[in-house]
């Protein structure tokens, strides 16, 4: 189950530019966070979403892209936050991320979105 639902880059790029260097290229732990992500997404959706990817529909794809790589970022951000200007700054990015990640859980989870998505 490596990046079935996005990719490292997109990952990476929500955690910013200020991003832990040694994490950002550790293929390994990215890897990791990648299937424990994708895991978690497929409880979420109530479906084997990485399995059935292509079934997704186009706006359900992008919707598992954007959970998968906004719970990624997270994790990188939490591995290491002292090359961010403040820990503010790293809070407050945190922050956008799960209200992103929040609210796209509760589309996954509406059972009127589940055709829409392709969660059918």
């Amino acid at each position: 189950m490596v990046w079935a639902l996005c990719t490292s880059g997109q990952a990476i790029t929500k955690a910013g530019v200020n991003a832990n260097s040694t994490i950002t290229a550790s293929g390994q732990a990215l890897s990791n966070w990648s299937d424990e992500t994708e895991s978690a997404i497929c409880s979420v959706a109530n479906k084997n979403v990485v399995s059935n990817f292509s079934g997704l529909t186009a706006n359900g794809k992008e919707i598992m892209a954007q959970l998968a790589s906004d719970i990624i970022g997270q994790q990188i951000i939490n591995y290491d936050m002292s090359g961010y200007t403040s820990r503010h700054e790293a809070t407050m990015m945190l922050n956008v991320l799960e209200n992103r990640i929040s609210k796209n859980k509760a589309i996954i989870k509406e059972s009127d979105n589940k055709a829409y998505l392709g969660l059918t």
